[in-house]
């Protein structure tokens, strides 16, 4: 249930996307965590390539838009009930980029050894 949410509402995001200059950057649905009685759901946004303060305005502009969204879904997956929809930022894709960069600074080295025999 939870991955047909998360590619449900990946496709509604790429609609809404379209419609508002205000989303910036690739957002991408990482995970929905919907309750088990359908009335709530947690959705994790990765957005990635945007600044700290336009990652930010995009979540809000998420969070703003959480109805339409809702009600797009409820167009879509043909349910009874249709959570409503938390949106929360998932840096997990941003922390992992930033260890690629830092992995990439670090340079290996054979120690020397101090101790070699003269011949």
């Amino acid at each position: 249930m939870n991955g047909e949410y998360q590619k449900e509402i990946s496709v509604i995001l790429r609609r809404l996307k379209d419609k508002s200059p205000d989303l910036k950057g690739l957002i991408s649905v990482t995970e929905a965590d919907v309750a088990p009685d359908l009335k709530t759901a947690v959705i994790y946004v990765s957005i990635y390539g945007a600044g700290e303060k336009e990652t930010k305005r995009s979540l809000a502009v998420l969070q703003e838009n959480a109805g339409y969204i809702r009600h797009e879904l409820s167009q879509v997956m043909r349910m009874r009930t249709v959570p409503a929809l938390t949106f929360r930022l998932d840096g997990s894709m941003v922390y992992g980029a930033k260890m690629d960069e830092l992995f990439k600074k670090i340079t290996y080295s054979t120690p020397v050894d101090e101790d070699k025999e003269e011949d």
